[in-house]
């Protein structure tokens, strides 16, 4: 966990006008007031700095935030991203937070988001039986998780809406399943390997220059979030390539 904030510091840099209120702090990371005491209070966040009753937190304290709701949605616990923030080196500043968190955001363009069970159906256009809902979270395409409350939801992932139309298909069941084992055995090799090219060839060759600044940081974020929107698309691509040259290999021995 890193230090407190150094009030005197913050006032030298623009004038103090990196550090927030509380409140300024929550919007700022997109969440409520009370959410962002809950996690100082779990000591997800370093102590604010203090002038008389008023508390102050910089960009460390919002690179903090914005990192647990990464993890969050990579359906991290609290438990472990308290685990894996105190992993991280205690001089850790707002450009290593941000390589990190880049490193962690999901692929996927819409959040998951928690629902009942009829907002569920709701969300899939049509009631879904016990039966659906069983084989789209065999697809891994649906989580069911436990709220605050202890009540029963669902998380549909991203590729909810295909299982759902899959499985108005007049197709078995089993066929579906192999068809997804497949799918998900290459994919996770492939999202492997691409993983580690894009740690060895991009994110480490960056840390060698020491490009440290936040704006170095930033434009390594973008450049991130950009090179994932075209690999997606060179995978959907290269799938059809290698399937039309499968076609057309097949017809030539016909």
């Amino acid at each position: 966990m890193s230090a407190a904030v150094d009030l005197e510091a913050a006032d030298g840099a623009d004038g103090g006008a990196a550090l927030r209120t509380v409140d300024e702090l929550a919007a700022a990371a997109g969440l409520t007031v009370r959410t962002t005491r809950y996690y100082a209070s779990l000591g997800l966040l370093p102590p604010p700095a203090r002038r008389g009753r008023m508390a102050w937190y910089d960009e460390g304290h919002l690179a903090r935030l914005q990192m647990i709701r990464a993890l969050q949605d990579h359906g991290f616990t609290l438990q472990a991203i308290e685990k894996y923030l105190a992993s991280l080196p205690e001089d850790a500043g707002v450009e290593e937070l941000a390589v990190q968190r880049a490193m962690l955001t999901s692929w996927t363009v819409e959040e998951p988001k928690e629902l009942t069970r009829k907002q569920l159906d709701a969300y899939a256009g049509r009631k879904l039986t016990a039966e659906e809902v069983g084989l789209i979270e065999d697809f891994g395409l649906l989580r069911r998780v436990t709220d605050d409350q202890g009540r029963e939801r669902f998380l549909p992932i991203h590729g909810f809406d295909v299982a759902t139309q899959l499985l108005q298909l007049d197709i078995p069941t089993n066929g579906m399943r192999l068809a997804g084992v497949a799918i998900n055995r290459h994919m996770s090799a492939l999202a492997k390997e691409l993983t580690d090219v894009l740690h060895h060839e991009v994110i480490e060759p960056w840390r060698h220059e020491q490009k440290t600044s936040r704006d170095d940081a930033e434009h390594l974020e973008t450049t991130i979030s950009t090179l994932r929107q075209l690999t997606l698309e060179a995978i959907v691509r290269g799938f059809q390539r290698s399937a039309n040259n499968l076609i057309a290999s097949s017809l030539n021995r016909v």
